[in-house]
């Protein structure tokens, strides 16, 4: 199960900087807070599995809509750097917080029932669970790439101010 979650991870990884050709060392800050805010929403808060991924997913779509606004006006090794920064800034947030555990981690999470009829807490339905998850999130990127989309994200990583200029050399107006 951890191997599928960190495939559909490297997955991601290689759609920002293969095909978008973003280099983003902030990457897991996503993960990380996508994973506390749904063990949280679990474990405190007491909501079933699908509204506490959901909830996961929110909390880190609004982190990337947060880093995202402050790091998109870089480029190159400062657009890494930013990213880099803000990540180490989320990491010892999270480690000093009480709500997360520190070094621990939230432990006991509870598992439940997805959708009132999928029993989580057995391990093969949870490993089934989990590959279809992956397959989906796989499927939606191959998809992404293949689509009009994509090309359009292969043409902005390949035609980058700078590289196309420095590709053709100097001009000559005279």
């Amino acid at each position: 199960m951890k191997a599928l979650c960190f495939a559909l991870f490297a997955c991601a990884f290689n759609l920002l900087i293969g095909y978008g050709g973003l280099l983003s060392f902030g990457h897991a800050a996503y993960l990380g807070s996508a994973g506390y805010v749904t063990a949280h929403a679990a474990k405190v808060w007491g909501w079933p599995p699908e509204l506490a991924i959901l909830a996961g997913v929110a909390g880190a779509a609004a982190l990337g809509l947060v880093i995202g606004a402050l790091a998109i006006r870089r480029q190159g090794i400062y657009f890494a750097m930013i990213t880099l920064a803000l990540a180490q800034m989320l990491y010892f947030f999270c480690l000093q917080a009480p709500f997360t555990g520190g070094e621990d981690g939230i432990q006991s999470v509870p598992r439940g029932l997805l959708f009132g009829l999928v029993d989580l807490r057995n391990t093969l339905t949870m490993y089934f669970t989990v590959l279809a998850i992956f397959l989906a999130g796989f499927l939606l990127i191959y998809r992404t790439i293949h689509s009009p989309f994509g090309q359009v994200l292969k043409a902005i990583r390949e035609n980058e101010p700078g590289r196309s200029r420095s590709a053709t050399g100097p001009t000559s107006t005279s």
